[in-house]
């Protein structure tokens, strides 16, 4: 029988992305795609490219409706929106949030960034940290899954093998970004208007963007001590993709050679992980696709070891990554609707 999905807030990017790889998973039926200012709207309409894929019409949100109607719901809204949400939800269905509600353990980790009490703090204990590489056992018994942010998807990967290891120093690491434009939403602003973003590039956010404490909570929950990060993220004038460099003190004489290496085990096993070994990390190689490539390098005269990651932030950096979760919630196989290679060029 197949898997009831349904998405609240499917005329976003995120929201759009998931009906579009949904639309080629096999074992999904969707049932129910909602948008707040959007309503009545047909999807193709919305999203030219989904033509022919789906007839689908959003609606209002009827909460108690999808819940009863639905295994598992995406919740593809603002941060805020889903922590309202999801109590009627839980007792029914699966949750896989793509906002910030659940990707936080410390209720006052997410107040203290987000600027809002937690609506359902004991309903993170029923939630998992949704970077699947790394908590795969917690999202198969989890009820919600918080998917993570886009930055922190491609810091992560990059480094928590790295760090691991215990050849580069938790202290003083520094955590570059660029993102495409998409990553801000459909919504438009004055920065993401076409004649801001054109030939520009802009750090934006810097020393607090509320990505920080996820990259933080990862990485201090691997050494079991506090860790904090320089993280910069830079607007570039581009629709998809995010690319991430960070720097890491290397102790212990560490190698590009032995660097790499560390990221082939750590990855051997992973679907959507390439460690690259010829060539760097570059947005377009992953571009429409679920697949993080990464990459190594040692500076020995810096003693710097340089980790880079390259992902599609709508898709491994967003719904791609929910549907990954959303496979391992289920017990069905993780690559179901998601193994393609990206578009190039």
């Amino acid at each position: 029988m197949a898997v009831r999905v349904s998405i609240i807030g499917a005329s976003g990017y995120g929201g759009g992305e998931l009906v579009r790889l949904l639309a080629g998973h096999r074992e999904v039926e969707l049932v129910h795609l909602t948008a707040e200012t959007r309503a009545g709207e047909a999807m193709a309409e919305l999203y030219p490219n989904l033509r022919g894929f789906t007839d689908a019409v959003t609606a209002p949100t009827d909460v108690e409706r999808i819940a009863r109607d639905s295994d598992v719901v995406f919740i593809a809204l603002p941060n805020g929106k889903a922590m309202a949400l999801a109590p009627s939800i839980v007792p029914h269905a699966r949750v896989v949030d793509l906002g910030a509600d659940f990707r936080f353990w410390d209720p006052l980790v997410y107040e203290r960034w987000y600027k809002t009490p937690h609506a359902c703090p004991d309903l993170l204990e029923a939630s998992a940290y949704g970077l699947t590489e790394f908590h795969r056992a917690q999202i198969r018994r989890a009820r919600i899954t918080g998917n993570p942010g886009c930055y922190p998807t491609a810091a992560l990967l990059a480094v928590l093998p790295l760090l691991q290891s215990g050849m580069v120093a938790s202290s003083g690491i520094i955590v570059d970004a660029k993102s495409g434009v998409s990553g801000a939403g459909r919504t438009a602003t004055p920065g993401t208007h076409f004649a801001e973003v054109n030939e520009n590039v802009r750090p934006y956010n810097v020393a607090g963007h509320r990505h920080t404490p996820e990259i933080e909570q990862e990485l201090s929950a691997l050494l079991e001590a506090p860790v904090a990060v320089t993280f910069t993220p830079h607007l570039i004038p581009m629709t998809r993709g995010i690319l991430v460099t960070a720097y890491l003190p290397v102790k212990d004489g560490l190698t590009t050679e032995q660097g790499t290496a560390i990221l082939q085990e750590a990855y051997a096993t992973e679907p959507f992980v390439r460690v690259l070994t010829d060539g760097l990390p570059q947005t377009k190689a992953t571009s429409g696709s679920n697949f993080c490539d990464v990459a190594v390098r040692v500076d020995p005269r810096t003693r710097t070891a340089i980790a880079m990651a390259a992902l599609d932030n709508l898709v491994k950096g967003a719904s791609g990554q929910a549907i990954q979760n959303m496979n391992v919630m289920l017990g069905l196989p993780e690559e179901l609707g998601l193994r393609s290679p990206g578009l190039y060029p």
